[in-house]
């Protein structure tokens, strides 16, 4: 029987949690992790997020995290390390999140390998994003008529860019890796970068 580890109900300061795989974690709900290092070598499907504050913490992705929706933690100057593909971050309001539980202020994935995530329902201004090969669109589903007229190499016009307009105005911005979405969608990062430069509301 795989065990089940639950941090829940507690305030924890100044320790190390690591992930190992093997369990399934359960973080929350009402959890508070105050200067931690939380190191995660689990599949995102060994991952519960309830409910819980992280604040002034180092978060380690050491194998690659996908598709992890994190809109129920709320994450206050703390810095992500690792491979971070598919997460959204910030507050999601839907019928799971009438509480405004998650939320992201005041953190740093300057040394984290970001793609395809998205950030919701935040101040931008506050996070410090990764530089290239790692780039930014900023407030991309509002600016979606103005990114659509731009050229784009390959298909990440038809299927980034396009995909937009179906995606909320909640999204303040979406972060991708160059060469992942470049063999992906038919093209190059050197494309890529070429197609951002001068594009304002970029970060890269």
């Amino acid at each position: 029987m795989t065990p089940n580890i639950h941090y829940e109900d507690r305030e924890i300061v100044g320790e190390r949690l690591e992930l190992t795989k093997g369990p399934l974690y359960w973080l929350g709900p009402q959890l508070t992790l105050r200067h931690c290092t939380l190191v995660i070598s689990v599949a995102s499907r060994a991952l519960t997020l309830m409910s819980g504050q992280l604040i002034d913490c180092t978060i380690q992705a050491k194998s690659e995290l996908k598709n992890k929706r994190w809109a129920r933690m709320n994450f206050q100057g703390c810095r992500f390390k690792g491979r971070f593909t598919g997460n959204d971050f910030g507050f999601l309001e839907d019928d799971l999140d009438k509480w405004r539980l998650g939320g992201i202020e005041n953190c740093d994935f300057s040394e984290a390998r970001l793609d395809a995530c998205r950030f919701y329902n935040c101040d931008m201004s506050t996070i410090r994003l990764p530089r290239w090969p790692c780039f930014t669109l900023l407030d991309p589903v509002r600016r979606v008529a103005e990114l659509a007229r731009r050229e784009w190499p390959g298909r990440y016009g038809s299927v980034v860019i396009e995909g937009l307009r179906k995606q909320e105005e909640s999204i303040v911005a979406l972060t991708d890796h160059a060469p992942s979405v470049a063999a992906q969608l038919g093209t190059t990062a050197e494309a890529l970068q070429a197609a951002l430069k001068g594009l304002q509301g970029v970060v890269m």
